[in-house]
């Protein structure tokens, strides 16, 4: 392409500090280092963990910066090294990446990799370097990602190739929230065949929970949520029943438990609050009840009462849906174009990059599951 090589300029959405409104800026971006690709984002939905960093966890040394993280585009240009992944080929951007050679990625039990950002500055939730620069100041890359760009570079470990006739205004949302909350139904839960589930919170991650569950053969799905509109939306996805802890003078772990007679075999927790992750647990079935954390939170601590587990419930966590990124993300697009997953079930608004901050808004008031940015033409 006739920009390869050269210094691009673009229109970003830069969050220049916490708990401030997105500003749509001229970034420069670099070519392509070493082993590493350019990409034309198409598409990005806007993701809760977008809010958190920019309204929760607010680390100052993680701004300014460009969030997004859930996009889908095409290859502009590679740089040295780059054998797999060409211009012009669809690919996702991954916020997870996937080196092939660490001691998490030879290990069949996690999805952790030790050459991602996260590994050395997991609270600021983007690496030291970067290739954006606007105002003559650097402009650090959110997650590794930064689809809230018109362009955004990232190393070949965390670029997934994905089919050549995937529709990217979809299948950029298994670049996080729907493979996060599928994959923990399948993977993390491993969700058996005629058995009782809940889901805590019915936002993409949810519902997508919701759906993993369905698709793993639970007998009955209990969806919760205060925000009954959402409800709907859930039993499209296979929810069977669905409770709002606010009709409640009880515990909705003693709602759950008087429901299935003693609690769900599993319960997966997608709202990213510590309160809800205990109510989740406490609403396992004692003996072999799971409870996943799903939902993204590194700001206050967790507890529970030691009895919960010595009385054999499991507590784990799930990252990405226990998915290897650059092996799987391309499966699952193949299982979207097969009809195996629904996303266009979760699309509820379409808006341009220049609208992000009425899409930040959208998902702060609950009224939407996922707004799809449109950055740039295909």
């Amino acid at each position: 392409m006739a920009t390869a090589g050269k210094v691009i300029k673009c229109r970003a959405a830069v969050a220049w500090k916490p708990n401030a409104p997105l500003v749509m800026e001229e970034i420069e971006v670099a070519p392509p280092q070493k082993h590493e690709i350019r990409i034309k984002v198409i598409a990005t939905g806007v993701c809760h963990t977008d809010l958190y960093h920019l309204f929760e966890g607010k680390h100052e040394e993680g701004f300014p910066a460009v969030l997004g993280h859930e996009g889908a585009g095409i290859v502009e240009s590679v740089g040295q090294g780059v054998t797999e992944i060409k211009p012009g080929d669809k690919v996702i951007p991954l916020f997870i990446s996937q080196c092939g050679d660490c001691v998490f990625c030879k290990c069949p039990k996690t999805n952790l990799c030790e050459e991602s950002w996260a590994s050395v500055r997991y609270g600021v939730m983007s690496a030291e370097e970067s290739r954006f620069t606007c105002r003559g100041q650097k402009i650090l890359q959110f997650m590794g990602t930064s689809t809230f760009s018109e362009y955004t570079v990232l190393n070949q470990i965390a670029v997934a190739k994905i089919a050549d006739d995937a529709r990217l205004d979809r299948v950029c949302l298994l670049g996080c929230g729907i493979a996060t909350g599928y994959g923990a139904a399948i993977n993390t839960a491993a969700v058996t065949p005629g058995s009782v589930c809940a889901v805590f919170g019915l936002g993409a991650v949810g519902l997508a929970a919701v759906m993993g569950c369905r698709n793993a053969g639970a007998s009955r799905i209990i969806a919760v949520d205060i925000n009954e509109e959402k409800f709907a939306k859930a039993r499209a996805l296979g929810a069977t029943e669905f409770v709002n802890p606010k009709k409640h003078s009880k515990p909705i772990s003693e709602v759950l438990a008087e429901m299935t007679k003693g609690g769900v075999d599993f319960s997966l927790e997608c709202v990213g609050s510590v309160a809800v992750m205990r109510s989740a647990l406490e609403s396992c079935a004692r003996g072999w009840g799971v409870s996943v954390v799903v939902g993204w939170t590194d700001v206050a601590d967790f507890s529970a009462r030691p009895i919960q587990l010595i009385a054999g419930k499991t507590w784990k966590g799930s990252l990405f849906g226990g998915y290897k990124s650059k092996d799987s993300v391309p499966k699952l697009v193949l299982d979207y174009k097969a009809g195996k997953i629904n996303l266009d079930e979760f699309v509820t608004h379409n808006m341009t990059l220049a609208k992000v901050n009425d899409a930040i808004e959208l998902m702060k008031t609950g009224a939407c599951i996922r707004t799809i940015l449109s950055v740039c033409p295909e």
